[in-house]
């Protein structure tokens, strides 16, 4: 029995974590061709024909090669949120992030919401939209980076809320900072001219002017 039990598996320890396989150099570049296939696909005017086997053609690349990094045109559209994170999302955090007092960081904020964003940009959002309306996990995953995006603005006006002492309602001014910003890029996506940066320093200065503790 002694023997027995200094045999047995201690169940009890935690369990080392699988290892994951190793993509080779050359499997990560034909993964990255393959995304910005899905790209251009996306945003240009062929978007109704993005399929694996398309993508696959525009990169190179064969069919099933394809379908060994992406199981299927789902994941290759989840794959392109990612990709464009460092395009809209990582920007707006850092800007919020970086040292200085709020005054400091929103200036930051709105020069860089005020760019422009891009046409291929523009059009991948479009886009990542529809797909979202068509599959449940593209929209969860959508949502997902949305809500990340809007945290930034909630943690603009947090910032504020320290800087007073006060109990603001940060959340409630971020949102409505990060609708208007939808607001205004819809209205640019049809080619209005808008100068959003006025538009945006205004509407922050006034909701943090009259920004008072929660009642």
């Amino acid at each position: 029995m002694a023997d027995s039990a200094k045999d047995s598996p201690d169940l009890s320890a935690p369990l080392a974590p699988a290892r994951r396989p190793r993509v080779s150099a050359k499997g990560e570049q034909t993964r990255a061709r393959l995304i910005s296939a899905a790209r251009t696909l996306l945003a240009g005017e062929m978007s109704e024909r993005f399929t694996t086997r398309n993508v696959a053609a525009l990169s190179g690349v064969t069919h099933g090669m394809c379908h060994y990094h992406f199981q299927d045109r789902t994941d290759l559209v989840l794959a392109v949120v990612t990709d464009i994170r460092p395009e809209w999302i990582l920007p707006l955090e850092e800007a919020v992030s970086a040292p200085g007092p709020f005054a400091e960081r929103a200036e930051r904020v709105v020069e860089l919401l005020a760019r422009s964003e891009g046409t291929e940009l523009s059009h991948l959002h479009s886009a990542l939209h529809w797909h979202a309306l068509n599959d449940p996990r593209v929209r969860e995953c959508l949502e997902e980076e949305y809500r990340r995006w809007r945290a930034c603005f909630v943690a603009l006006f947090q910032v504020l809320a320290e800087e007073r002492g006060a109990d603001l309602e940060a959340r409630l001014l971020g949102e409505a900072v990060a609708a208007a910003v939808d607001g205004l890029a819809a209205v640019e996506s049809l080619g209005t001219d808008v100068d959003s940066g006025p538009v945006l320093r205004t509407l922050i200065s006034t909701l943090a002017a009259g920004a008072g503790p929660r009642t």
